[in-house]
């Protein structure tokens, strides 16, 4: 039987791939330590092993009891907002604490595989874009060549509004990859955007998409953070997500970088996505418009051609339609 690490193991990503890769038969070993709860406030998790990979000598004892196949490092600091008032702490967690595992990894399993949660936010305004034209319910993207969405070749260098967040994930990015390029270490380095499905804990400042069915189920008032409500995102389901984990496991290649998300099928706008649960819920929305926040995005949609066509049996489970209705399901 092969073994598995995840980390995040309670999280939204690692929570769907423990269910993925048990159901595949594998042994998994799940640890987190319940840092979202604690510093976004949402609910606290059940914990099968409690563990902090900043501390290297708990992750190195983990990499002596275990010989592991593949890790999933899908645990981290994930708030923009939260690393700004916390900024030694998020570069701990996602700097430091992504190359403790890639150290143990290189150490005790070389042949494993290595997959590794980074971030769109590494571009920061590297994927702005200016020429936007304005509709409806949202922006859309002028000209075409960026309407199937942003591309691994965009580029890290030079690209303000990142927060501390997205450099401490920058260099655990670059750390992953350097790993491959060095030690020969099988990592695959993947770049989502908004990730979700019924597990997800959405907060004010973090997973728009989950936060909205939560106030409209609950008739909370929702804050809209600036662009008239048509900034838009794609959405990729944390189930598709941990599935593309599983086709890379199978074949990794050895440091690739992956933009995944939705794609413009998955793509909505916050105005779209208050329509679209308030048909789903039968409840109307409460919310207001506030000012945007410094370095958010209008239109952040992926390309995902560059993955599909290194792994064409992978294809999306999730519809737009059929992630609306997941997210609505989450009891409350």
């Amino acid at each position: 039987m092969k073994t598995i690490l995840i980390t995040g193991s309670v999280g939204l990503v690692g929570s769907a791939c423990v269910k993925l890769f048990k159901n595949k038969g594998w042994d998994v070993i799940g640890i987190d330590n319940n840092a979202r709860s604690k510093n976004l406030g949402t609910p606290s998790k059940n914990i099968e092993l409690e563990l902090d990979f900043t501390q290297p000598q708990q992750v190195f004892d983990l990499f002596q009891a275990h010989t592991f196949d593949a890790i999933i490092h899908a645990g981290g600091q994930a708030s923009h907002d939260w690393s700004n008032d916390h900024v030694l702490e998020d570069f701990v967690t996602n700097a430091m604490g992504t190359v403790h595992l890639l150290e143990a990894t290189r150490q005790f399993c070389p042949n494993a595989v290595f997959v590794y949660v980074s971030t769109d936010k590494v571009y920061g305004e590297n994927m702005d874009n200016q020429l936007l034209e304005e509709k409806k319910t949202r922006y859309s993207p002028n000209p075409a060549m960026v309407k199937r969405g942003w591309g691994e070749d965009l580029g890290l260098d030079f690209a303000g509004h990142r927060s501390p967040f997205g450099c401490s994930k920058v260099s655990a990015d670059i750390y992953a990859q350097e790993y491959a390029h060095t030690f020969g270490l099988k990592t695959g380095i993947f770049r989502p955007g908004c990730i979700t499905g019924k597990n997800h804990e959405g907060a004010e400042l973090h997973g728009f998409l989950a936060h909205i069915a939560k106030c409209i189920r609950t008739g909370k008032v929702y804050k809209i953070f600036g662009f008239k409500g048509k900034q838009v995102r794609d959405q990729i389901h944390a189930d598709d997500l941990a599935n593309a984990f599983w086709y890379f496991i199978q074949n990794p290649r050895k440091g690739e970088v992956y933009n995944i998300g939705g794609g413009p099928e998955r793509s909505i706008s916050v105005l779209e996505a208050l329509k679209l649960i308030e048909k789903e819920t039968g409840k109307m929305a409460e919310y207001l418009i506030f000012p945007e926040r410094p370095g958010d995005r209008v239109w952040d949609v992926h390309d995902i051609s560059k993955f599909r066509s290194h792994y064409p049996g992978w294809e999306y489970q999730y519809s737009l339609k059929d992630i609306i209705k997941d997210v609505c399901s989450k009891e409350l």
